[in-house]
């Protein structure tokens, strides 16, 4: 998602889209996962139902892709997490990293996921 200011913690990433405080991105790049158990992939992780899920199924760490076909800034990144319905399953860390390919990676953004943080609205840039 981009924005143009200051996204705040936990805002409803659906309704700042609506009020035009943010755009979702993420239909235009290709997504990918280092591992997921058959029915918990990519589409499962973006189709916007709080029901369904991405679920690894591999070894540490577990990696969503995100691969833009050009060069996008992207401000803010939109995360649900749900602690509460399957502590063992949900992220305890977070890492954005950025780069022109899978190989120049850089770390930006470390987060910590604690257990009353559902919504998270990371900022990625400026």
């Amino acid at each position: 998602m981009t924005t143009p200011n200051k996204t705040p913690p936990g805002a409803d990433p659906k309704q700042l889209e609506r009020t035009g405080t943010v755009r979702e991105i993420g239909s235009q790049a290709v997504w990918s996962l280092s591992s997921c158990k058959p029915g918990f992939g990519v589409d499962q992780l973006r189709d916007d139902n709080l029901e369904t899920y991405w679920q690894s199924d591999g070894s540490q760490p577990h990696l969503v892709n995100i691969q833009f076909r050009r060069k996008t800034t992207v401000k803010t990144l939109c995360i649900y997490a749900d602690y509460k319905s399957d502590e063992s399953y949900t992220p305890s860390k977070i890492s954005v990293r950025v780069g022109n390919n899978f190989h120049n990676l850089q770390e930006i953004r470390p987060h910590v996921l604690h257990v009353n943080e559902e919504s998270m609205n990371l900022q990625v840039s400026g």
